[in-house]
């Protein structure tokens, strides 16, 4: 919105001319989101407990966790509000790629409220069936796909990806390509989902993984960065840099009330939206794989869920002493605040992985 009502004046006031530049509007888009966090954080705090919308515990959890019973939940109506806001002030709202990220978003945030609201009302953890929510993530994920096609319908790889290590060798999925675009923003959101079971993990992961796929579509938006790195060029995604600066913003905010020990939770409301949000940028800067890397965090938590529950119904023996997999380590004896720390350094060291690959191949 600002793009359009001063940068036209850049003629009169030089000054304006700065708006032209995306990475100035991101580093605005992060410090009004983290602002917004902040300063609205205490007003949505104080609304969530006076109507008594309090997190529920895990039985089969760790002990420790059920002194956090009934602290506020669904802070991800801040988060994504941080997100949206910034966005639609900084970002060009000409440009579809912002339209279809903050729908996919906005989307997949309903679905989380949907899932507390009924986690609230029934006083328990269990909200939203699994194929509830499967369902309805899969038709997001389905609309992302189409989207992005229908986006890139005259480009000759509309259906190709792009391979990490491999220089100029990108497959075209066909058909297909709807498959594993829809499998990675519903995996992404379910994943930042899982990994949302302690004090500031999952939004400290996101903050990691948008910083990185900020670069990552600035890049793909630049003609000579991204035949430089050779990698996809999408011209118009570095506008969702924008888009992603305003997440890192958000979710620091988000942090300031939701460090150990936590003053509200995201909720649904919140993981379901952050990772719908970081598997749709993926999408639409054709960088599909290389989220596997970015996000590598998340993608271990859900794979030991999976594993988990594979192992128990096929040889009736778990793996884990409790997955997602940081339950395994509170279990083992590290204190809750060690967790979360070495697993912001591991998410740290799988986003430095991913941006390397840009120059291994």
């Amino acid at each position: 919105m600002i793009l359009w009502l001063l940068y036209p004046l850049h003629g009169r006031v030089p000054l304006f001319n700065v708006f032209r530049y995306i990475t100035f509007r991101a580093a605005n888009a992060a410090l009004m989101a983290l602002l917004l966090s902040i300063f609205l954080g205490p007003a949505l705090i104080r609304w969530l407990r006076s109507r008594q919308i309090g997190q529920s515990i895990r039985e089969e959890g760790p002990k420790g966790h059920h002194v956090k019973a009934g602290t506020p939940t669904m802070g991800g109506v801040l988060i994504n509000l941080a997100i949206v806001v910034p966005t639609l002030v900084f970002a060009d709202l000409s440009n579809r790629y912002v339209w279809v990220a903050l729908a996919a978003t906005m989307l997949a945030m309903l679905i989380g409220i949907g899932d507390d609201l009924r986690k609230v009302s029934h006083k328990s953890n269990r909200g939203l069936s699994g194929r509830q929510k499967l369902v309805l993530q899969t038709a997001i994920g389905l609309g992302v796909a189409w989207a992005s096609v229908k986006l890139f319908e005259a480009r000759a790889d509309a259906t190709h990806v792009a391979l990490p290590f491999l220089k100029n060798v990108h497959p075209d999925l066909g058909i297909f390509y709807i498959l594993l675009a829809t499998i990675v923003v519903v995996g992404s959101s379910n994943a930042v989902n899982l990994t949302d079971g302690l004090d500031g993990l999952a939004i400290g992961a996101t903050l990691v993984a948008s910083a990185t796929l900020a670069i990552l579509a600035y890049i793909a938006g630049n003609v000579k960065a991204a035949s430089y790195l050779l990698v996809p060029s999408v011209p118009g995604t570095g506008e969702l840099a924008v888009f992603c600066a305003a997440i890192v913003g958000a979710s620091l905010g988000f942090l300031w009330f939701n460090a150990h020990p936590a003053e509200v939770f995201m909720g649904d409301t919140g993981s379901l939206a952050l990772g719908a949000a970081l598997g749709t940028v993926a999408v639409l800067i054709k960088q599909e794989i290389l989220l596997v890397l970015v996000g590598g965090l998340f993608v271990v938590e859900a794979a030991s869920v999976i594993l988990q529950v594979s192992s128990y119904k096929l040889r009736g023996k778990r793996i884990f002493r409790m997955a997602p997999l940081h339950h395994h380590f509170e279990l083992g004896g590290w204190p809750e605040s060690k967790v979360i720390i070495r697993f912001w350094i591991v998410a740290i060291l799988f986003a430095l992985f991913a941006l390397s690959t840009l120059k291994l191949r």
